[in-house]
């Protein structure tokens, strides 16, 4: 009988439990150094309940390894007293949290209806062709410098500047076939092409550590420029002329709230 099974026979444990004490036997969370596990500490302070920490862990998890591994699930489980499988069940939920390794720099090229229409699809066409992957595929040893991980993005929240991409969830706006292939070209040569608006490039990895909330040495990059001149132009131009909206009266009818059952 395996250790497996004999776990599973000899557990008085529900099955999820079992599960847990079966995946934390033979998983290694070695990987996670000390300093790992103070800014695990670090985040879980900062919440009244500590499985609310769990976004934020997965990031850091993501900035050691480049993803979210067996290993990185078990840690979370481990500092937050979750199960692997509740872990496991919001890490496989968003896409921001990658289950395979990630290259030095992850691509994402928003392909949502504006942008592919305005070249998006193109975009990401000619990407594909150059890297030789398709989406979530990373050319080049993950990690390694130059490596890219090419992904499709749904919405990246900018479609006054359309089409753009994002390299490490930084901005590019108002891309072409061509523009974005001499970036990535650039990536792929060691550059850090700055981005349109936010913070100077850093590698994905660094950028898991930020999502995370630390920023050590790059406290700077927070004041980088968030708003590109288009998004604010109308806001600009009413301030100019001094157009505001309609006042409230003061007698004002709204419908009365639906009656709660």
């Amino acid at each position: 009988m395996s250790t497996s099974e004999e776990v599973y026979a000899a557990s008085p444990l529900d099955p999820v439990e079992t599960q847990r004490l079966v995946t934390e036997d033979v998983i290694d969370t070695g990987v996670f150094d000390q300093e790992t596990v103070d800014r695990a500490r670090a985040i879980i302070a900062r919440y009244p309940v500590a499985r609310s920490a769990l976004l934020p862990m997965l990031h850091l998890v993501q900035s050691v390894e480049g993803y979210v591994s067996q290993a990185g699930i078990t840690f979370c489980a481990d500092q937050l007293d979750l199960t692997n499988a509740e872990v496991s069940a919001v890490a496989t939920f968003y896409t921001m949290y990658k289950r395979r390794p990630c290259g030095e720099h992850l691509v994402s090229v928003c392909t949502n209806t504006l942008c592919a229409a305005l070249g998006g699809d193109a975009i990401y066409a000619r990407l594909k062709e150059h890297l030789g992957v398709g989406h979530e595929g990373t050319a080049g040893e993950p990690n390694a410098p130059g490596s890219i991980t090419l992904e499709h993005a749904e919405c990246l929240a900018a479609c006054d500047l359309g089409p753009v991409l994002q390299v490490n969830y930084e901005y590019f706006d108002n891309q072409t076939p061509d523009g974005a292939l001499e970036l990535v070209k650039s990536l792929q040569a060691g550059e850090k092409p700055h981005p349109t608006r936010g913070a100077p490039l850093t590698d994905f990895r660094q950028a898991e550590l930020q999502l995370a909330g630390f920023f050590e040495g790059r406290e700077a990059d927070l004041e980088g420029p968030s708003a590109a001149p288009e998004t604010v132009r109308g806001a600009r131009i009413a301030a100019e002329r001094g157009w505001t909206a309609p006042a409230m009266p003061d007698d004002a009818e709204f419908p009365p709230l639906p009656e709660k059952k």
